[in-house]
């Protein structure tokens, strides 16, 4: 008996779709299942919290288990007064990179208010689980690095960075750069660098003013603040204007 092969589809061929031919609708991907699904979940926008994954919530020797409290409390703060906010949607949803550490702290702490969070997790060798905090229908993993930043910048009205490492600081360099160059306009997101004492510490701006390597203007880009009640306080007042705001 002759049979004939049935031909796969294209979008049906795992082989075809894991392929290097096929890294342009893998990007597309996710670009568009991030978009579909936020949209349909209805968050019109996000406060992120960047931060190192190394802060632990009950290691009393180490100088980050402090920041992992105020970063919980400061997302609680901010996920409480954001759910009744109208119109209908999900305001100032906190989202985070789904890892442990502070990103951990910042999904807790909306939890614990009642609020969705979301998890941005990206695929790595050493795989990270996300964190137990995050809304399940809003854990997303990645992998591609740039799409995931993409994603995690998108719809941030605030970028929080907490003390971290090498991860935050370029995502939190990348956030400056793109207002600097006006791929996003300075007034509609709010950067605070969180921990003053640890970043004047870690970077150096006036001397990158002194230098010239950046104008004068640049080093006011951000905020500096340590206490998460002041934080929450300065954050009400200059998010409030982007209820319902529609994204360019």
């Amino acid at each position: 008996m002759n049979s004939k092969m049935i031909p796969e589809k294209a979008y049906s061929n795992p082989e075809f779709l894991s392929s290097p031919e096929a890294r342009t609708l893998r990007i597309l991907s996710e670009y568009l299942e991030p978009l579909s699904r936020l949209d349909r979940l209805k968050v019109n926008n996000t406060v992120l919290f960047l931060g190192s994954a190394r802060a632990l919530p009950e290691d009393k020797d180490s100088m980050l288990t402090k920041y992992y409290w105020e970063a919980e409390e400061l997302a609680y703060l901010l996920a409480r007064w954001a759910i009744p906010l109208k119109p209908k949607g999900k305001n100032f949803v906190i989202c985070t990179g789904a890892g442990p550490g502070l990103m951990e702290a910042a999904n807790r702490g909306a939890l614990r208010a009642g609020g969705k969070t979301i998890g941005m997790n990206i695929a790595l060798p050493n795989e990270q689980a996300p964190n137990a905090y995050i809304s399940p229908e809003l854990s997303f993993i990645f992998h591609y690095f740039f799409m995931r930043k993409f994603w995690l910048i998108s719809r941030a009205r605030a970028v929080l960075a907490f003390p971290g490492g090498y991860g935050t600081l370029d995502e939190f360099f990348e956030t400056i750069t793109l207002i600097q160059t006006g791929k996003i306009a300075r007034e509609e997101v709010i950067v605070i660098l969180y921990g003053e004492d640890y970043w004047r510490k870690v970077l150096d701006f006036e001397a990158m003013t002194k230098f010239g390597t950046i104008a004068p203007e640049d080093a006011r880009l951000f905020t500096f603040f340590s206490d998460p009640h002041k934080t929450f306080a300065f954050l009400k007042k200059r998010l409030v204007k982007f209820v319902g705001a529609p994204f360019l």
